[in-house]
């Protein structure tokens, strides 16, 4: 299974490479506008973004709000439209990708027996033993759906809708007792090392400088199964926060 996520990882970085050679300038092309904000280009040239991100946040829901979460990737991004509309939502259409090899979900431990319970004859458990804790993981966001509003010379709103699949290193999250029932701790009782992350979000982007720029978002993202596991406890709702540093092209 890791070698599978890697191979995604890998395949996903490998089309971004491909993706920024593709669109990179020849020697005999002129070079973009030199305004900060690269949306305001008056060729209508419409930019790659490459750069690099740090995300974390928390659960919201009653039964996961002691639930952390921190990871690290990258994010690139092909803006596929010229600027559409009028008034302050005049903006473009961007496909992006993002890939975070570093992903953690912190979470309650707790203690769980496994049990089975053949028939006419009572449960037979192990010994308690510990779940939760640290989870380790790695997430890829191969679909991100971004409208960019224009905006100013020095800033630059969005909103985005976005699906992605997360692998961890153990069944996330953990599920079961105590107290002890054959539901929580019977042999159908565990949850997958594959989750999906559906999600959607706004954020901002500040240009430091021509094409380059410090980004700030907000997402909702919803974890779940879809039932690949016996159960799917899943985490109905978290709030991520990320910081990223984007190259222009």
């Amino acid at each position: 299974m890791i070698k599978q996520l890697a191979r995604i990882g890998a395949t996903t970085l490998w089309a971004l490479a491909l993706l920024l050679a593709a669109t990179r300038p020849s020697s005999g092309q002129a070079i973009v506008t030199n305004e900060n904000n690269p949306f305001l280009d008056p060729k209508g040239h419409q930019p790659l973004e490459i750069g690099a991100i740090v995300q974390g946040g928390f659960g919201v829901t009653e039964n996961r709000d002691d639930f952390k979460f921190l990871m690290a990737g990258v994010h690139a991004g092909k803006v596929l439209t010229g600027n559409m509309g009028h008034g302050p939502l005049r903006g473009n259409f961007e496909y992006a990708v993002e890939a975070f090899p570093f992903w953690q979900s912190y979470t309650p431990k707790f203690q769980r027996p496994f049990c089975t319970n053949p028939p006419g004859t009572p449960p037979q458990c192990t010994p308690f033993y510990t779940v939760g804790g640290t989870f380790t993981g790695a997430s890829v966001t191969p679909i991100i759906l971004r409208w960019n509003v224009i905006g100013t010379k020095k800033f630059s709103f969005w909103g985005q809708a976005a699906g992605g699949l997360l692998w961890t290193n153990h069944k996330y999250p953990a599920f079961g007792g105590p107290p002890y029932n054959s539901q929580n701790d019977g042999k159908y009782a565990d949850a997958s090392v594959f989750n999906f992350t559906p999600q959607g979000g706004i954020g901002f982007h500040y240009f430091l400088r021509p094409r380059r720029s410090i980004d700030f978002s907000a997402n909702g993202v919803h974890i779940s199964s879809a039932s690949l596991g016996d159960r799917n406890p899943g985490v109905n709702a978290s709030v991520q926060f990320s910081l990223g540093y984007t190259w222009w092209k």
